[in-house]
């Protein structure tokens, strides 16, 4: 817009310039013989039509460059407070475990959620099966042990087995007892804090 605004005010320069002065009033002295007709005198300057011709190329031109700019990038999002797994997979299975870390934390964070809700999808109401913490880590073994076929992503993956143990100490304590509705919501926060630092390991 701005180049626009620039050759607008050029183009009412221009018209300004090339106007011609009106003649002074003056007696005549003397009689002067008529002429003959000439070949009409030019004003001077372009014609109106193309100095509109010129400001909407001019505009067409500053809307195209401004259009062609490239949209900023969208920020990377925030890694997780407290907890950074990148650069802790490694090996040739680095992206691999990362993305079955990231899967069976978000998977787990959903399970546990919905056993606490107090109806299950169909309206009918339900009691909590999981009520302990030991029973969310339990659940957290028999899953990785199930999902992995035996195989221990934590002796694989030590770095990123003892950050998230780091991680899930801090957050939700060792404390094995029962749970209520804010210490589930906090196990469920952890785990898909969990889930998201893994996903975010290998981009």
């Amino acid at each position: 817009m701005t180049t626009a605004a620039l050759l607008a005010g050029l183009a009412v320069a221009w018209l300004l310039w090339s106007r011609p002065a009106a003649p002074a009033s003056l007696p005549p002295l003397s009689p002067i013989p008529s002429l003959p007709a000439g070949p009409a005198m030019s004003s001077g300057g372009p014609h109106p039509l193309t100095l509109l011709a010129i400001l909407a190329a001019g505009g067409m031109v500053a809307f195209a460059i401004r259009e062609s700019r490239a949209p900023a990038p969208a920020p990377a999002p925030a890694p997780v407070v407290g907890l950074d797994l990148r650069g802790k997979f490694v090996g040739p299975d680095a992206a691999a475990d990362a993305a079955t870390t990231s899967a069976l934390m978000q998977e787990l964070a959903d399970k546990i959620q919905w056993d606490g809700l107090p109806q299950d999808q169909e309206g009918r109401p339900k009691e909590p099966r999981l009520r302990t913490g030991a029973a969310f880590d339990d659940l957290r073994r028999a899953a990785r042990e199930i999902r992995c076929e035996g195989v221990s992503l934590g002796a694989r993956q030590p770095a990123v087995r003892d950050e998230i143990k780091r991680y899930l100490d801090a957050e939700i304590g060792t404390d094995g007892g029962p749970v209520d509705a804010a210490k589930r919501s906090a196990w469920v926060y952890a785990f898909k804090s969990i889930a998201q630092a893994a996903a975010e390991a290998t981009r």
